[in-house]
């Protein structure tokens, strides 16, 4: 479904992703997972087009969308949930869930993606940022689902929130691929994304440095050093 090849992205002057190469194909769930800064986060947001790239390309079911806007990668199906959640918080939930089919989608699909995420729906009429932060985790994926993404691009779903509720979210995003979406996770807990992840990614600097299935990556002595805490 997504085809990565030799993607860079910059910063002005400073390099921020070189030669890139990933993959990922439709009904996976592939994570990306590496230390702060590595260029996970500027990766996803250089396919979704937030992020120009400087050289190479992405290929999305066959086509090349290097050249396209961020709101016409929307409308071809690949949708992210934004680092931070991003929700519009003076704006209902109802509301915040209803801008998400803007580009594409169906509002008539807020009854199935609310009842995705049931504590949504009692708050429905409720101002996004009076919601926990768990809450307006599940609202800013729940917006994304709104727009039927064909590829639902996932940065940091986890971050700022408490073990109980990293596991809940967890547990929507296996449902998630169980359900048929394709999914590109980056997450800094990376033993969450690993455990549920098909395959996966390891950057540094900017660099693909490791691939491979997530549960030998898992199980790798480097990487169980460098990013899970073990010696």
């Amino acid at each position: 479904m997504l085809e990565v090849r030799a993607l860079g992205s910059r910063y002005g002057r400073i390099p921020a992703l070189a030669d890139v190469n990933l993959r990922v194909g439709a009904g996976e769930l592939v994570a990306l997972v590496g230390a702060n800064g590595a260029g996970k986060s500027t990766l996803l947001r250089t396919i979704s087009g937030v992020q120009p790239a400087s050289a190479g390309t992405i290929g999305f079911e066959g086509r090349d969308v290097t050249a396209l806007s961020s709101r016409r990668r929307v409308q071809l199906g690949i949708v992210q949930v934004p680092e931070g959640r991003q929700v519009f918080a003076p704006m209902s939930v109802e509301d915040n869930l209803r801008l998400g089919a803007f580009a594409r989608g169906r509002a008539s699909a807020l009854d199935e993606v609310i009842g995705f995420f049931p504590v949504l729906r009692d708050k429905r009429r409720q101002a996004a940022g009076l919601l926990s932060g768990g809450q307006q985790q599940m609202l800013a994926i729940a917006r994304a689902l709104m727009a039927e993404p064909r590829l639902l691009l996932l940065d940091e779903p986890s971050m700022g929130l408490a073990p109980r509720l990293v596991a809940e979210i967890f547990e929507h995003i296996t449902a998630l691929r169980a359900r048929g979406t394709t999914v590109l996770l980056v997450d800094q807990n990376a033993r969450a994304a690993l455990s549920v992840a098909d395959r996966a990614y390891v950057m540094e600097a900017g660099r693909i440095a490791l691939e491979g299935a997530a549960r030998d990556l898992l199980g790798d002595p480097q990487v169980q050093r460098a990013y899970l805490g073990l010696e």
